[in-house]
């Protein structure tokens, strides 16, 4: 047989036995020889595998806290008609299932093969069940569905898990034209769940890719694998948009009908699956967020780190200077070889036209020359302007106390009109009202000790000893204050808070 078609046999071989490994637990149970108090033989694997769909069922309503305890009530419910055990029977047989989806050594379970792709002895490592809560109290573990037990719940469907939230979008289209909402409901539930799988798995891809791309093929084919995953998410994104005015037309015409008074539960369910479905299409819209990420961030950032490892692995001396020295090259080659290692051409002139620029004259003594920020000298102090100012921040801050105690300065623009009320309107056309409340929210939390020691030398500090020991938070609101012509600001929430 061609060679190219052995290897279009045994491609993806890994794979395709990673798929078959799942099965492997439930044969291990299948070979446990277990018995009721009759005698008569349990079937294990089948358990195992309802064991497998109720710890699905309870990640669908959001019950995490699922243990022995509870599995064990579930298989006592299940085959109390079939099998004649006791309760510590049924612990011990809800025990021994979960210890063969997860070994007590806290590892992953193993399978060992040989990969016919690589011709080399292998081995996978996969999980059905993962920890997900411990009580301290009750010293109870509690379990729920691994990301392979997942796939190996969807793959008793028939189907691939990369499809499975396009077909139960499918189907749950399907359910509504029906009208069954109950099952649409369940539905819904199902894509959340694969809506999460989908980030997890996209969690592991950008740290695969941030780890994996050592050469261009590697970057090319991570380049593709997120170009499918992007179109597939933005076909899903359109699914769920015309979903969603599907629901939404089913609820118009179900009121019109006069259904949310003639079957008030009906309707009550049509509205929790429009609030459930909006809330799993806003979660996959941020997975769709996340893969133009991938794609503009990560991809770039790991091509770039992928050039700079060349480049520091470079070495010149042998890639250079030993290919010129062994091998004879014609002056014409030697140039090319030689030319991106060459500086640009470089000049120094300067023109006669410089002698007519601006000097910079300097007397003997310290000065910096140029552009600088004027400092501040020992006699700033008894600058009248800034003492005016500081009594004027003091007289603000007085004036804000008392409307706040009032509860009339939860905002700011409350203290505009708490200031209009009292006849202090002409505090808000001055330009050093704007100045303390800028200045309040760029040092917020603003606090009395922020500035001991410094309070005499600096604009805020008599207005802050006014503060006490509370704490002033101020942060920015949505809309913008106009109450003069000159001067706008963005209105604030302001929380006066004990220290």
């Amino acid at each position: 047989m061609d060679k190219l078609e052995l290897a279009g046999v045994t491609d993806g071989y890994r794979e395709r036995i990673r798929r078959l490994a799942l099965f492997d637990p439930l044969f291990d149970l299948e070979r446990k020889r277990s018995t009721d108090l009759n005698g008569q033989p349990i079937d294990m694997k089948g358990l195992g595998l309802l064991a497998l769909l109720f710890f699905f069922e309870q990640k669908l309503m959001r019950q995490y806290k699922t243990g022995v305890k509870q599995l064990a009530s579930f298989l006592k419910k299940l085959t109390e008609n079939v099998y004649v055990l006791d309760d510590e029977m049924y612990e011990d047989l809800a025990r021994t299932i979960i210890q063969t989806f997860r070994p007590t050594t806290g590892k992953k379970r193993s399978y060992s093969f040989y990969d016919w792709e690589k011709r080399e002895e292998s081995a996978i490592e996969y999980s059905l069940l993962k920890a997900n809560d411990f009580d301290v109290k009750t010293n109870t573990q509690y379990y729920t569905l691994d990301e392979d037990g997942l796939e190996l719940v969807f793959a008793t469907k028939e189907f691939y898990s990369e499809f499975q939230l396009s077909i139960n979008q499918l189907m749950l289209r399907k359910q509504l034209e029906k009208g069954e909402f109950a099952a649409a409901l369940k539905q819904i539930n199902e894509m959340r769940i694969d809506v999460e799988t989908l980030e997890e798995r996209m969690t592991r891809l950008k740290h695969e890719i941030q780890r994996s791309i050592i050469s261009e093929e590697t970057f090319e084919r991570y380049k593709q694998l997120l170009d499918d995953i992007y179109s597939r998410l933005s076909r899903e994104d359109e699914e769920f948009k015309e979903l969603r005015e599907f629901v939404n037309e089913t609820r118009e015409r179900l009121y019109a009908r006069d259904v949310h008074q003639k079957e008030a539960k009906t309707y009550e369910l049509v509205l929790k699956i429009a609030r459930e479905l909006e809330s799993v299409h806003y979660a996959h819209s941020a997975l769709l967020d996340k893969a133009l990420s991938l794609k503009n961030t990560t991809l770039v950032t790991a091509q770039e780190s992928l050039y700079y490892t060349g480049l520091h692995s470079f070495n010149f001396d042998q890639d250079i200077v030993s290919y010129i020295v062994s091998t004879p090259l014609p002056l014409e080659a030697m140039k090319g070889v030689l030319h991106p290692f060459l500086k640009v051409e470089e000049n120094r002139f300067w023109s006669p036209l410089a002698i007519f620029a601006e000097q910079n004259i300097t007397e003997e003594r310290e000065e910096k020359v140029g552009p600088r920020f004027i400092e501040a000298d020992d006699a700033a102090g008894d600058d009248p302007y800034r003492t005016w100012l500081m009594a004027k921040y003091k007289e603000l801050m007085q004036l804000f106390l008392e409307a706040y105690q009032l509860g009339r300065a939860q905002t700011l623009s409350e203290f505009f009109s708490y200031l209009d009320d009292i006849g202090q309107s002409r505090l808000y056309e001055q330009r050093y009202f704007y100045d303390f409340w800028l200045i309040m929210h760029q040092r917020s939390p603003v606090q009395h000790g922020d500035m001991q020691g410094e309070e005499g030398n600096t604009l805020l500090g008599d207005a802050l000893v006014l503060l006490g020991g509370n704490v002033l938070d101020v942060q920015e609101g949505d809309r913008i204050i106009r109450k003069c012509e000159r001067f706008s600001i963005q209105d604030m929430m302001i929380t006066v808070r004990e220290q």
